[in-house]
């Protein structure tokens, strides 16, 4: 133990914050003002700590293998720290073995990426508690990136914010027929019907969220201009297509395997010169398919079963080889960080009501999900674009704008305006 002791020792001496480690056996490794002190409840732990496998520390912890005391921000500035590497960086740059890993990955997305597959892992997430999820979202129970426009919102605001970002780029009018594809609990939904006058339709897959947004459509008197059902998105008829589609926080649980697919069927969903704003999580990198140092498999077994990062660069290839024109790419990452480290506050400041509605090990879970996601926004492991892109029209002489086979703006203004 005294060479494992030294080992320890030095891995700690590099770190900005002091981190102390507390074993089994009662002894004490690190600084006595320690910020976090990690109590091993089994020593097995000790290798994961000491690899920088920093995924593997978070299971643990799920699995009461560890303890820690401390805030989770400090245990995350030690975290990131503790990596020792760019868990964006694919370790073997072999072309002919990068290409054979492609297959693989995309063999292995089919597979599990079929519809009844991909109906049981956003039940596995989203259907967790309802009450739950309130306890650190926002009163609408957004689910994704917020929109800070202004940097003293709070985060209700910079929600509301964001669903007004999304309306303006599509520009919603009264009277169109509106699709939310992923549509949560039902944010987006009510306030492009509530706002913008549209026929609003949303889908989900999660039965909790499905029953949440029809009894706020009968509370709010919106039979008849909202509903809500129960489908996934390869199963929407094409017989009416839309207007305008949102898909918020959702194509992330697509899979590159698919992703053709899914442009495929929205481009049928839409009608010519309709508008498409597809926003969601992509990776940092063209070849990085999930973070290292074991994070992207903590995310697969205990959060998002299925979720997979593609870089904005082939979401963009594959939009364009389903015949959309891609019109305009917002980069929101610092905003996706500062909304997680919201999340990540809102249910610190509440554990013991989360443990009441939950499983001890779902929120053990939750806690370094939104403190590790943030941690990895802020160090650019991950980002967020919203895409905007339209379906085009074939149409030249109909335009106002001279040599314009487009209705879209010349500029962006419309959306700031």
């Amino acid at each position: 133990m005294p060479v494992i002791d030294s080992l320890l020792e030095r891995k700690l001496e590099g770190l900005t914050l002091p981190l102390a480690l507390l074993l089994p056996d009662g002894r004490r490794i690190g600084a006595a003002d320690a910020a976090v002190t990690i109590r091993l409840k089994q020593l097995s732990a000790l290798a994961h700590i000491a690899s920088g496998d920093v995924g593997k520390v978070a299971q643990d912890y799920v699995e009461d293998k560890l303890d820690f005391d401390g805030s989770v921000r400090d245990l995350m500035v030690i975290a990131s720290q503790m990596i020792g590497s760019d868990p964006t960086r694919e370790t073997n740059g072999n072309a002919t073995l990068a290409w054979w890993r492609e297959i693989r990955l995309n063999a292995r997305s089919r597979a599990r990426h079929l519809v009844h597959l991909d109906a049981q892992q956003i039940q596995f997430h989203y259907d967790v508690s309802d009450a739950f999820y309130a306890l650190w979202l926002d009163p609408a129970r957004l689910y994704s990136c917020a929109y800070f426009g202004d940097a003293d919102m709070t985060l209700a605001q910079a929600q509301q914010a964001k669903l007004d970002h999304i309306c303006r780029k599509l520009m919603l009018r009264s009277g169109e027929r509106f699709l939310d594809i992923g549509a949560g609990w039902g944010g987006l939904l009510l306030w492009a019907a509530e706002h913008y006058g549209v026929q609003a339709h949303g889908i989900t897959l999660s039965r909790n969220q499905h029953e949440h947004v029809n009894r706020l459509i009968e509370a709010r008197g919106l039979q008849g201009r909202v509903t809500m059902a129960l489908r996934d998105y390869r199963d929407l008829p094409e017989g009416e297509p839309y207007d305008k589609i949102a898909s918020v926080g959702m194509f992330e649980h697509v899979g590159r395997a698919q992703l053709s697919t899914y442009f495929a069927k929205i481009y049928r969903l839409l009608k010519p010169a309709g508008l498409l704003l597809n926003h969601g999580i992509t990776a940092a990198r063209s070849d990085t398919h999930q973070l290292g140092a074991g994070m992207g498999d903590f995310i697969e077994r205990y959060i998002f079963p299925g979720g997979e990062l593609i870089h904005v660069s082939k979401v963009t290839e594959v939009m364009s080889d389903a015949q959309f024109e891609p019109l305009d790419l917002e980069n929101l990452r610092p905003h996706y960080a500062r909304t997680l480290w919201a999340w990540s506050d809102a249910l610190e400041a509440r554990l013991a009501q989360a443990r009441e509605l939950t499983r001890e090990n779902v929120v053990r879970a939750y806690r370094v999900y939104l403190a590790g996601s943030a941690m990895g926004f802020e160090q650019g492991w991950m980002s967020l674009f919203q895409m905007l892109a339209a379906r085009p029209d074939g149409q030249l002489a109909l335009h106002a704008m001279p040599g314009a086979q487009s209705q879209y703006p010349f500029n962006r203004r419309y959306i700031y305006a």
